[in-house]
C-alpha cells in the first residue's frame, strides 16, 4: 500500500534555499532524469560540450548549460524521450602543471575536481542523467582511444613522419597550428619555437572534400565559414618550371596569369634550396633560412610587416616564353601548402607586388579590367578577373575562373601543366610530449619497427608512481620499466612510444560513448545507434575548427569502419555567446571581475540564477554581467510565489474578462513555444514576466476563481517548469500534483483563444497621437470614427473645433484633422 505523502508546512514567503535542495534530492532519489529507452517515443539526444575539470564551475559554465537544460526539459514535456548526459574532458596540461606545482598525482587532482564540479552541476538543477557520467581519463574510456588509434594505423590513417612542429618550451610539448595564437602558446602565452621532430599524424586530409559538405548537419553559417576557410579548398593547376636542380612544380589558382610570372619563390624549408643556392649567395641564404626557422607557420602567414626574402642566385625557365626568371626564397611561402613554391605574378597579387617592389623585380601586366587602361604600378596590382592581355594566343579571353579549364587544357597539351585541387588543411598532428593523456599504443621492435599493441593488451595504462621534473619533461620518457614491452610479431623486446595523444582525440567521439558508457566490449553498443546522431549540440564557437571539425572527421571514419551509419555526429549545432565581466572585459582573476555562481546561489537561489542567465541577453550573443540585474528575476519569482499562495493581491480592482485572460495565457503559450523552438530564451522569460503582470491583475478581478483562472494557473505553472524547475515543482505539488511537473505534457495552444477579435489602434488629432481605442477587427469606418470621437482623451482636443477631415487606415491609425 502506497503511503500518503507527508508535506511540510508551506512557507509564507518564497524561500528557494528550502525548496531547491529538497527537490534536487528527491529527483535524484526517484531517478527522475535517468534515461530509459522507449520505442514508443521519439528520441531527442541533447548534449552540451563537456567541461574540463578545472576545479570550479564558473558563470560561463552556467550560461552554457542552463539554457540547453531548459530546452531539453521543454522537449521532454512535448513527449520526446530525452537523453541529456554529461561527463568530463579530463586529460590535459593543467592537471600536469598542478602535479608539478603541488606534488600531486594528476589523477588525484582531476578526480577530486570532478567530484566537486559534479556536486556544483547538481546544484544547477539540470535534468542531466548522471548514471552515464565518465571522464576521459578513465582507463575504461581511453582504452577505446587506443583501440581507435590501432584501427586507424591498420587502415593507413595514422602514420609517423619527421617534420617541423610548433614547440612550447614552457609546457615542453608540441602544439597544433590551431593552438598557436599570435606566435604564442594559447594556454600559457610562451613564444612558440619551431623544431623538427618525429610525430604521429591522423589523415584528416583524406576527408577534406567531404568535410566541406554540410548537407547532413544544421550548423550556424559562421561555423561553416570558419571550417570552409580552414580546409581552404583551391582549384587551379600545377605548372612545371625547369630549374638547375630539376623540374619544379608550382600550384596556382590563376593559370590565366602564367605569362605574368616574373620570378619563382620557394619556402625556406624547400629541399631544392641548397641545390639552387649559388656559392655567392650561400651565406645570405643560410642566414635567412635559419631566421625563418624560428617563426611558426602562423606567424609567417600573419606577418603584416615588410616582406623579406633572399635571391638564390639561380634562374628558372618559363615553360611557355622560355625566358629566364630568378628564383628567390621567402618566408611568406609555406612548405605545408601546395608544393612549397609559387610562381610570382606581381602585377596581379598583393604579396608578390610588395615583394617585387622591394627587390626591384619585373612587374608584367597580363590581366586588365575590361575596357580599362594599362596597369599603373603606382596604384598597386590589379587583382580582378578582367581580360587577358600580353599573353599570345590567350589574349582576349576572360580572366579568372571562366578561363581556368580552357587554359589548363592548352598547357596540359604542351606538357607543362595539369589540373589540380589543393587544400590548406593539414593532417592532424596528435603526438604530445606529456604524461597526462592517452598513451599512444605503439611499440618499437628493432626488427619489425612500429607495431600496434594487440587489442587484448589494451588499455596501455599510465604508470601511477611517476616523478614530474621542473622542466616539464614527460615522466614517461624517464620510466624505463613502463617503456619495456614485447613485440607482438616476434615476441622479442620492444619499447613503448612515450608520446600521448592530443586531448582533442578524447572529445572527438565522446558523444557516442554516452550510449553505453560502461561497455567493456566495444566503444559503444551498435544496438543503441538508433539514438544517434546528437539532435542538438551546444557549446562555444571557439571550437569551430578544432573539436567540431575533428569530431566530424572521426564520425566519417567510424562510418567507413562500419561502426555507424551516420556521416555527421550532430544534426543541429548552436553556439552560445560569452558572459563578460561587469567591466565589459573577459572574466579573469587578474582583472578581478570574476562572478562566482556558488555565491549567487547562496544569496538568490538556483532558479533565480538560471532565470537571470537566460534573461540577461540573447543566448547566442552573451553580454556583460550586471550585478543589479539579478534583482529583477529574484523579485519576479517572489511575485510568482505570491500569485499562487497569497490570499489576496494588493491593489485596486481590475476589469479583466475570462476571454481576455485566456487570450493573454494562450498568446503567451504560443510565443513561448515558438521561442523555445528558436532558442530565444531571453524573450521566453520576458513573456512569462509579462504574463505574471496580467495574472496579478486578474487576481484582483471578477475572473479570479473561475475555470479560466484555474486554467491560467495550470498553464503558467507548466510554462515555468523548464526555466525555473524547483519553484515550478513546489507549486505543482502544493496544488495537488501527484507526479512531478516535469513529467507533465507541454500545454496545447487554443488557437481560437490566442486570437484577438479586437485591435488597439492610435487616434491622432491633426497628426499628433492623443489616445487609443480598442475596436473590432471587422469594425466599419463609421464605427471606428465614432469610437475615436467618444474617447475622452480625444474628445477634449476636438471640443469646440471643426473636424475638416477624417482618415481611417483599418487596423492601423485614425486621424481627425481639425481647425
Amino acid at each position: 500500500m502506497t503511503q500518503p505523502e507527508i508535506r511540510e508546512p508551506r512557507a509564507e514567503r518564497y524561500n528557494p534555499h528550502a525548496i531547491e535542495p529538497k527537490w534536487q534530492a528527491r529527483w535524484e532519489q526517484e531517478g527522475l532524469y535517468t534515461f530509459q529507452e522507449d520505442p514508443t517515443k521519439t528520441k531527442h539526444y541533447a548534449l552540451t560540450m563537456f567541461p574540463y575539470p578545472s576545479g570550479n564551475l564558473h558563470i560561463g559554465h552556467w550560461y552554457a548549460n542552463v539554457a540547453p537544460d531548459a530546452h531539453a526539459r521543454w522537449m521532454r514535456m512535448r513527449g520526446y524521450n530525452v537523453l541529456f548526459p554529461m561527463g568530463f574532458d579530463a586529460f590535459g596540461l593543467p592537471a600536469e602543471n598542478a602535479a608539478i606545482k603541488h606534488g600531486l598525482n594528476p589523477a588525484t587532482w582531476t578526480y577530486s575536481n570532478i567530484e566537486h564540479m559534479t556536486a556544483q552541476f547538481q546544484r544547477m538543477g539540470t535534468m542531466i542523467d548522471w548514471s552515464r557520467k565518465f571522464a576521459t581519463c578513465d582507463p575504461e574510456y581511453y582504452r577505446w582511444n587506443q583501440w581507435f588509434f590501432t584501427e586507424f594505423f591498420r587502415r593507413g590513417l595514422a602514420y609517423k613522419k619527421d617534420g617541423p612542429v610548433n614547440w612550447c618550451p614552457k609546457d615542453q610539448t608540441v602544439l597544433a597550428n590551431e593552438q598557436v595564437v599570435d606566435g604564442r602558446c594559447e594556454r600559457c602565452g610562451t613564444p612558440v619555437e619551431r623544431r623538427n621532430l618525429s610525430q604521429w599524424y591522423l589523415k584528416i586530409t583524406d576527408y577534406a572534400e567531404e568535410l566541406l559538405d554540410f548537407a547532413g548537419t544544421d550548423m550556424p553559417e559562421r561555423v561553416k565559414a570558419m571550417q570552409t576557410n580552414w580546409i581552404g579548398k583551391s582549384v587551379g593547376a600545377e605548372i612545371t618550371f625547369d630549374t638547375p636542380a630539376g623540374p619544379e612544380t608550382v600550384f596556382t589558382t590563376r593559370p590565366d596569369t602564367l605569362m605574368g610570372a616574373t620570378f619563382l619563390v620557394l619556402a625556406p624549408e624547400h629541399p631544392k634550396v641548397p641545390a639552387l643556392t649559388t656559392p655567392e649567395q650561400a651565406e645570405a641564404v643560410r642566414a635567412y633560412v635559419e631566421a625563418a626557422g624560428r617563426k611558426t607557420d602562423v606567424e609567417r602567414q600573419q606577418d603584416m610587416g615588410e616582406k623579406t626574402g633572399v635571391f638564390t642566385g639561380s634562374f628558372a625557365t618559363h615553360p611557355v616564353s622560355g625566358h629566364q626568371i630568378p628564383i628567390w626564397v621567402a618566408d611568406y611561402v609555406l612548405m605545408t601548402y601546395g608544393t612549397g613554391s609559387i610562381m610570382a605574378v606581381p602585377a596581379h597579387d598583393e604579396r608578390d607586388f610588395d615583394f617585387a617592389r622591394k627587390f626591384g623585380l619585373e612587374i608584367r601586366e597580363v590581366i586588365r579590367p575590361e575596357g580599362g587602361e594599362p596597369l599603373d604600378t603606382a596604384q598597386g596590382p590589379y587583382v580582378g578577373e578582367g581580360v587577358i592581355v600580353h599573353s599570345g594566343e590567350f589574349d582576349g579571353l576572360p580572366g579568372g575562373k571562366a578561363s581556368i579549364a580552357t587554359i589548363t587544357r592548352r598547357l596540359e597539351a604542351l606538357g607543362v601543366a595539369k589540373p589540380k585541387t589543393t587544400y590548406r588543411l593539414r593532417d592532424w598532428l596528435v603526438s604530445r610530449q606529456r604524461y597526462w593523456g592517452t598513451p599512444i599504443p605503439i611499440v618499437y621492435c628493432p626488427e619489425h619497427e612500429a607495431q600496434p599493441v594487440p587489442e587484448d593488451q589494451l588499455p596501455v595504462k599510465l604508470p601511477e608512481n611517476v616523478e614530474f621534473m621542473p622542466t616539464g619533461q614527460s615522466p614517461l620518457k624517464l620510466d624505463r620499466e613502463w617503456m619495456r614491452a614485447t613485440c607482438p610479431v616476434c615476441g622479442g623486446p620492444a619499447e613503448r612510444d612515450t608520446d600521448t595523444m592530443d586531448t582533442f582525440v578524447d572529445s572527438s567521439w565522446y558523444m557516442y560513448r554516452y550510449l553505453s558508457p560502461h561497455d567493456d566490449e566495444r566503444p559503444f553498443d551498435p544496438a543503441r545507434a538508433n539514438l544517434l546522431p546528437v539532435d542538438l549540440y551546444t557549446g562555444g564557437i571557439e571550437h569551430a575548427i578544432l573539436h567540431l571539425l575533428y569530431s566530424r572527421f572521426w564520425t566519417k571514419v567510424m562510418r567507413d569502419m562500419g561502426l555507424t551509419v551516420q556521416s555527421e555526429p550532430f544534426a543541429r549545432l548552436r553556439n552560445q555567446g560569452i558572459i563578460l565581466g561587469e567591466d565589459n572585459e573577459k572574466m579573469s582573476k587578474s582583472r578581478g571581475n570574476v562572478v562566482d555562481p556558488d555565491d549567487l546561489v547562496r544569496e538568490y537561489g538556483t532558479d533565480t540564477v538560471r532565470t537571470y542567465l537566460m534573461f540577461i541577453a540573447p543566448w547566442e550573443l552573451g553580454g556583460p554581467w550586471d550585478p543589479s540585474g539579478i534583482n529583477g528575476p529574484a523579485k519576479w519569482l517572489a511575485r510568482v510565489w505570491a500569485l499562487y499562495f497569497d490570499e489576496k493581491a494588493a491593489g485596486p480592482e481590475e476589469k479583466i474578462s475570462a476571454q481576455e485572460l485566456r487570450y493573454a495565457v494562450h498568446a503567451t503559450l504560443k510565443k513561448v513555444s515558438g521561442d523555445f523552438e528558436r532558442m530565444s530564451f531571453n524573450t521566453i522569460i520576458a513573456a512569462l514576466m509579462e504574463l505574471t503582470n496580467t495574472l496579478v491583475k486578474a487576481k484582483r478581478s471578477p475572473v479570479f476563481g473561475t475555470p479560466a483562472w484555474e486554467e491560467a494557473l495550470d498553464l503558467f505553472n507548466r510554462m515555468l517548469a523548464p526555466v525555473a524547475p524547483h519553484i515550478a515543482e513546489e507549486i505543482w505539488r502544493e496544488r495537488g500534483g501527484t507526479e512531478s511537473v516535469h513529467l507533465q505534457a507541454w500545454p496545447e495552444v487554443d488557437e481560437a483563444a490566442a486570437t484577438r477579435d479586437t485591435v488597439t489602434i492610435g487616434v491622432q488629432v491633426s497628426g499628433r497621437v492623443r489616445g487609443q481605442v480598442e475596436i473590432s477587427k471587422t469594425a466599419t469606418q463609421e464605427e471606428a470614427l465614432a469610437a475615436a470621437r467618444a474617447n475622452p482623451d480625444v474628445a477634449r482636443f476636438i471640443e469646440g473645433k471643426t473636424v475638416v477631415k477624417e482618415i481611417y487606415v483599418p487596423g492601423r491609425i485614425i486621424n481627425l484633422v481639425v481647425k
